[in-house]
């Protein structure tokens, strides 16, 4: 090959070679950034003064219950005046026992009564004459003692037949069963016909109307409550029903470890002895700290929240949930200064780029 045709040749392999080279060599695509998915808002947890409450739950019993009994017996039941359910006054009749046989003895009694008078008469009549023959000899001093003797036995006897006319005026007065305060009958065991002797239950009374929320608490709740605080109970139809704490338990169960809270509820309440009921007790005031209860995201039973960080991304952060007010949760778990997402949160995930609103930047 000649010279020129070789340079040609030379040439044209130095082209190629350059132009292979450039193509490999060319520089790779730059991967665009993420974008953020999201704008949020971030708020402050903020630190408010609260009125501090522990909630609890218990049943609902009466303040106190009266048993009314047959005083007297046995006596068969003529006539019921009230049943459950029935307001009562104290000293209504609430059922009556036959008088007859009480009448009679009573009729018994006055006669003898009549007869000790007579005689006690008598006896004053004698020791009267005595007296005045006593210094005349006309009389022995045995016979005016006798007189003196049978007159103290004859008042004696008048006495004694009149507490014994007393007793059965008593008790025909014990025929009429009363209530013994004003309340509702809460159960009856009396019924008509039956022959009752002294001591029978035949009534139970509420004493009036009133009934009482029994909170359980534990030993950490118990010394936060005092009598006189202010209580609301929940009851199972919904109604929310106010109340004092009227007193405290002083020991706790030994079988539960809990104590009783004892909430006097009003007497016009829809309350009714044998229901269950939750609620809270106000035990004063204190600082929390809050953020907007749209800040929570609940998952798995847990609560969380979404701190921002400075270079716009979220953290998840478990926090633990307390008391909610006016829109705010009471939280803690989460530091005074966090960024918090407002809201929004169910559609974050750990560590996801965010963009954050201009006033909250």
């Amino acid at each position: 090959m000649n010279a020129p045709l070789l340079r040609v040749a030379l040439r044209c392999a130095a082209i190629l070679s350059a132009a292979t080279l450039g193509a490999c060599s060319a520089p790779a695509q730059v991967a665009p950034t993420q974008a953020p998915s999201l704008t949020v808002e971030v708020v402050r947890p903020e630190r408010l003064t609260w009125p501090r409450e522990v909630a609890a739950s218990g049943g609902l019993q009466p303040w106190q219950e009266a048993m009314i009994s047959a005083e007297t017996g046995p006596l068969r039941i003529t006539s019921l005046q009230a049943d459950v359910g029935s307001r009562v006054r104290r000293g209504a009749v609430l059922a009556t026992l036959s008088r007859d046989s009480l009448l009679a003895e009573r009729d018994r009694l006055r006669a003898q009564l009549a007869q000790a008078q007579a005689s006690l008469a008598q006896a004053d009549s004698d020791v009267a004459r005595a007296a005045e023959v006593r210094t005349s000899g006309a009389l022995s001093s045995q016979q005016i003692q006798k007189y003196e003797v049978t007159q103290q036995t004859s008042r004696a006897t008048v006495a004694e037949q009149r507490a014994q006319l007393r007793s059965i005026e008593i008790q025909l007065g014990q025929t009429n069963v009363l209530a013994v305060d004003d309340g509702v009958v809460s159960s009856r065991s009396a019924l008509l016909g039956k022959v009752v002797n002294s001591g029978d239950e035949l009534f139970r009374l509420v004493r009036q109307a009133r009934i009482e929320w029994q909170a359980e608490l534990d030993a950490r709740q118990l010394a936060q409550v005092s009598a006189g605080q202010p209580a609301r109970v929940t009851l199972p139809g919904g109604q929310q029903v106010a109340g004092v704490v009227r007193l405290v338990s002083p020991t706790l169960s030994n079988a539960t470890s809990r104590g009783i809270a004892y909430v006097q509820l009003p007497a016009q309440s829809p309350a009714r002895a044998g229901m269950y009921g939750s609620g809270v007790i106000d035990v004063g005031t204190g600082d929390v700290l809050t953020l907007p209860d749209t800040a929570l995201v609940l998952r798995d039973g847990r609560a969380y929240i979404f701190v921002a960080t400075p270079d716009q991304h979220v953290r998840q952060f478990q926090v633990s949930a307390g008391a909610r007010r006016n829109g705010r949760v009471e939280v803690a778990g989460v530091t005074a200064d966090a960024r918090v997402v407002k809201s929004g949160g169910a559609f974050l995930s750990d560590g996801m780029t965010v963009r954050i609103s201009g006033a909250a930047k």
